[in-house]
Parts: structure tokens; C-alpha cells; sequence
């Protein structure tokens, strides 16, 4: 087995880690502070091929494979989880799906603007009263000429503020029960209407949202896949999310770990570094060895998805440990760093806060545990979605 990333993946790995120390990381406390949304930084990243790291050439993106993003994104997560998960929804869970069940003409219309980072793309699925059951979804989509009429609302949408194209879960069958009946449409900003910037813990450097689609007339030529077939569009795009998350966790956790290690060279106790102090050096040595363990499962994840294999149980078993990793090792980097930690002075007071949504997202850990657990049962797997 080689889990050594080819000299395409690193140049795309290395191209992501130079950007995010010159132009992310010098900024993310700041943004933190002000919760500002860095738009203009995604047209950089676009200009760099890296808003459509896995997107063919022929459609605006850079041709390189899903190991590649899954790169790109741990080094961006990795200066500020904001920037990442903004990336990630886009990539991940509006123009890969486009890719995987658009028709030619959607898309070329509709996955270079993205690529290019023109628009932005959001997600919409989860609402007030679905979330982990997104089979519960109340927002109608009722036929209308040679289209269709949508109305509802949506909770909780990363980039929903800024973006220009919205991947949105509606149901056209309102007598079909839980995922059947349910379709997937494209829509545009000015089918939308925000109606909330939520105010969160972490991550305040992306946008969360809540929206209202208020009676907006689509055409048929705005519907994703198959009519009634949505939540196979849904659960295949979360299957690889997931494997977004993780790495985005798996950022979080390093960067933490990186703080930690070099805070422990330098600061004295006792006349001596900490570093030097067994109970240092075990909390160290545990998130050195967690962190690989993530990685390595992160890297496998991905690697199945470029090989066109199920990625569902390896999707969630990525998700489900990078993202308690991140949680548990930026605490332990706060402990390392005792007082200082939990200042702003130094930055894994930010970290430890964006570690917890990982954990929430895209599958609560909770749901990740039963994804995996039918799959290795071999039991049929429910519209487990976002949490």
C-alpha cells in the first residue's frame, strides 16, 4: 500500500499550503473577531485553480483528482475552518453532485461559474424540523406548467448569503413518505430570500443561514437528476462531504498540534521547556499518533472515491474520527498552553471552537455510528443527513 500523495498531488498540496500562510492565516483571527466573510479571497483561490481542484478542465477547473481537494482543503482548514468549510460545501456538496447527476447542458451552464468562483454554492437540505431525519423535509415543489412552484424554508445553509447557486431539496410527491417523493432542483440567489445570519460558536469566518423560498417558478430544465429520485442526489453527495469534513477536521487538529508542539519547546517550568516534562510529552505523543491515525483514514477515503468505489462506511468512519480527534486534541492543546490557551493571544482557543461543528455537520457523530454500523451489518441505510 502506498500512502504517499504522486508529485501532482503535492504540487497542488504545496500550492494550497503557500497561499493559506501568505494570504489565510495572517487574516483568520481577525475575520474570527469581525465574523467577515473573506469573499474576495475565493476569486484568489479560483484564480488558482483551487474552487475547482477535482472539476474538469473543460468545465473551468483544474483536472486533478479528489485526493488533490481532500489536500487543498486540510491545508486551508488548517490556517482558518471557516475558509475550508466554505470551500468544501462548494466543491463537495454543490459542484461535484452537478458533475455526478447533471445533464450536459446543466452542466455547462452551470459548474464553470463555479469553478471559476464566480458564484458560490450552497447546500440547502436541512430545516427547522430536518436535520439528522432529513426524510422529514416539508419544502413543496407542486408542478406548474413546464415546471415548478417552490415553497419553504431551509435552516442552517453555509454560504447561503453569498452564493449564486443553491443546490435545494424539495418534495414534489407531498403524499410519498420520508426520502421518496423528494427531488432535487438548481436555483439561482434570486430564488431566495435570506432571512438570518446565524451567530455560532466557531467558523465565524464562513456564513450560516436561514432562508425562505417564497412560491419561486422554476423550469424542468432546473431539475437535478430524476424526478422523485433527490435523496439519491443527497445521500451520495453527504457520502462525500463527509470525506470534506474530515479533512477539514484533520486541518483543525494539526494546526492545534503544531501550536502545541512548538509552545512546549519554548515556554520554562521548573528551569526546564515543558517539553521535557513527561506529561507533555505523553499529550503530545497521543495527538501526534491520533492525528496520523486520522489522516491515514481521510487519505483512504478519498483514494476510494478516485477509484469509483462506495465510500459510505469509509466516508463516515473518516468523519467520525478526524472530527473527535480535532475536538479532543485542540482541548488538549488548550491544556498545554494553560492560561495562555484560553486567550485570544494564541489561536487554539479559536481552533478547539471550530473543532465542534465537525462533529455536528453533515452527520452528527451519532449518525456517522449508525451509517457504519448498517454498513458492516449489511442493513438498508436510512436518510441519514446533516444533523
Amino acid at each position: 500500500m502506498d500512502f504517499e500523495p504522486s508529485a501532482e498531488q503535492k504540487e497542488v498540496q504545496t500550492l494550497a499550503r503557500d497561499f493559506a500562510r501568505a494570504e489565510i492565516e495572517p487574516h483568520a483571527a481577525e475575520w474570527d473577531r469581525e465574523h467577515r466573510f473573506p469573499r474576495d479571497l475565493f476569486v484568489k483561490l479560483a484564480e488558482l485553480g483551487l474552487m475547482g481542484t477535482c472539476v474538469p478542465e473543460e468545465y473551468g477547473g483544474a483536472g486533478t483528482d479528489f485526493v488533490s481537494y481532500i489536500l487543498a482543503l486540510e491545508e486551508l482548514s488548517r490556517a482558518d475552518a471557516g475558509v475550508g468549510v466554505t470551500v468544501a460545501v462548494h466543491t463537495s456538496a454543490v459542484t461535484l453532485p452537478l458533475l455526478d447527476f447533471g445533464t450536459e447542458e446543466q452542466q455547462a451552464r452551470f459548474v464553470p461559474p463555479l469553478a471559476r468562483g464566480e458564484h458560490l454554492g450552497a447546500f440547502a437540505l436541512t430545516e427547522p424540523e430536518a436535520g439528522s431525519d432529513a426524510g422529514s423535509l416539508r419544502t413543496r415543489a407542486v408542478a406548474e406548467g413546464d415546471g415548478w412552484r417552490i415553497t419553504g424554508a431551509k435552516q442552517w445553509i453555509t454560504n447561503a448569503r453569498y452564493a449564486g447557486t443553491f443546490l435545494l431539496f424539495a418534495r414534489t410527491d407531498p403524499d410519498s413518505l420520508a426520502a421518496r417523493g423528494v427531488s432535487a432542483f438548481i436555483l439561482d440567489a434570486d430564488h431566495v430570500r435570506i432571512t438570518r445570519d446565524e451567530e455560532k460558536l466557531g467558523l465565524n469566518s464562513s456564513a450560516t443561514n436561514d432562508l425562505v423560498i417564497e412560491g419561486a417558478l422554476v423550469g424542468r430544465d432546473r431539475l437535478l437528476y430524476e424526478e422523485g429520485n433527490g435523496f439519491r442526489v443527497a445521500m451520495q453527495t453527504l457520502d462525500s462531504g463527509r470525506i470534506g469534513i474530515a479533512a477539514q477536521a484533520l486541518g483543525i487538529a494539526q494546526a492545534a498540534y503544531d501550536v502545541a508542539r512548538e509552545y512546549a519547546k519554548q515556554r520554562y517550568t521548573f528551569g526546564k521547556p515543558i517539553a521535557e516534562h513527561q506529561a507533555i510529552q505523553t499529550k503530545l505523543a497521543d495527538m501526534s499518533t491520533e492525528i496520523d491515525a486520522a489522516r491515514l483514514l481521510v487519505y483512504r477515503a478519498a483514494t476510494l472515491k478516485d477509484r469509483g468505489e462506495p465510500v459510505t462506511e469509509a466516508g463516515a468512519k473518516a468523519k467520525l474520527f478526524a472530527s473527535e480527534v480535532a475536538r479532543r486534541q485542540t482541548g488538549e492543546a488548550i491544556q498545554i498552553l494553560g492560561g495562555y490557551g484560553y486567550t485570544k493571544e494564541f489561536p487554539v482557543e479559536r481552533y478547539y471552537r471550530d473543532a465542534k461543528i465537525t462533529e455536528i455537520y453533515e452527520g452528527t457523530s451519532e449518525i456517522q455510528r449508525l451509517v457504519i454500523a448498517r454498513s458492516i451489518l449489511n442493513m438498508q441505510q436510512h436518510t441519514f443527513a446533516s444533523g
